[in-house]
């Protein structure tokens, strides 16, 4: 009998009402029952037509609109707050503008129900890249129909997730790898509700963007959490305008804050980019023989 383990899904978003829409359509159409799942969107003082996008889908899903007030970096903020409102064993963590798949839920929750070990599982998301706005992909999106996408995508070999050079390089188990976190993008992640809350959730005093998933992952990893890749738990990414240069930036600040909170020889690594970057860290960590993690932290001292 098939396990009724319910999920919430985390959505933050500011100002990204259509991006919004196209993630929710995606959620209203899951194989998943939709009294398994609630959708908590936390929005960071969205000025545009956000709520009237969110009162269209209140009679297709379970959904709870968190507002706050923008502040410029409330993105870790509006997140926690979902997490915390969250009734669901497993949170999954999605970004707006993400199309998921319809089994993308239930293929998080089967990996999750299929062993009692926490697992940080990594869903597939097709179409993400680091940087630009590409025109001609989102000309070969329909932005109603994620299965579809998806479905001619994988059927051509077009426009792989950007971590495929990772998944080639290491196979799609890499759990065992020195840093298996710096995969853990949050697009389209999930994790145990109640070890997100034990590890300290997302770091609320990071002031930059980028970066904050990162630091979650690693304390995830200390506290025994298995990265493990889910290709059926598939999206794609709608794209839309992003600049690499000003996120990098962004992220290196908030890596400093990381060497400053853990003592672990590996943070420093990431500001050796792009000599070092996420698709060969774990190569730079073995040939080194760094430990890999610090021990088993408490959450309440991680943030």
């Amino acid at each position: 009998m098939a396990n009724s383990r319910r999920c919430s899904v985390v959505i933050p978003t500011y100002d990204r009402a259509d991006l919004l829409a196209y993630t929710l359509e995606s959620l209203s159409r899951q194989s998943l029952p939709t009294d398994r799942f609630e959708v908590l969107i936390g929005d960071d003082g969205s000025t545009d037509h956000t709520a009237s996008v969110i009162d269209r889908y209140r009679d297709r899903l379970d959904l709870h609109h968190l507002f706050q007030e923008h502040d410029g970096v409330g993105v870790t903020r509006a997140r926690n707050r979902c997490i915390r409102r969250a009734t669901g064993e497993i949170c999954v963590l999605l970004d707006s503008g993400v199309m998921a798949h319809s089994g993308l839920l239930a293929a998080h929750l089967a990996r999750h129900e299929s062993t009692p070990d926490p697992l940080a599982v990594i869903g597939y998301v097709y179409g993400f890249t680091l940087d630009g706005d590409d025109s001609e992909l989102e000309r070969l999106i329909d932005p109603w129909d994620a299965d579809a996408t998806i479905a001619g995508f994988a059927a051509r070999g077009e426009h792989p997730d950007v971590r495929d050079e990772f998944y080639r390089r290491y196979h799609d188990d890499f759990a065992d790898l020195p840093a298996p976190w710096i995969m853990y993008w949050t697009c389209n992640v999930s994790a145990r509700t109640s070890q997100l809350r034990d590890v300290g959730m997302f770091d609320e005093s990071f002031r930059n963007t980028g970066g904050d998933d990162l630091d979650l992952a690693y304390r995830l990893h200390c506290d025994d959490a298995r990265f493990v890749l889910d290709r059926a738990a598939s999206a794609v990414h709608y794209p839309h305008p992003k600049d690499f240069a000003q996120n990098l930036k962004s992220m290196m600040v908030n890596y400093h804050c990381m060497i400053e909170k853990y003592r672990s020889p590996v943070m420093p690594l990431l500001l050796a980019a792009p000599t070092i970057h996420p698709f060969n860290i774990n190569d730079v960590i073995a040939a080194l023989r760094l430990p890999p993690a610090a021990t088993r932290m408490d959450g309440k001292h991680a943030r």
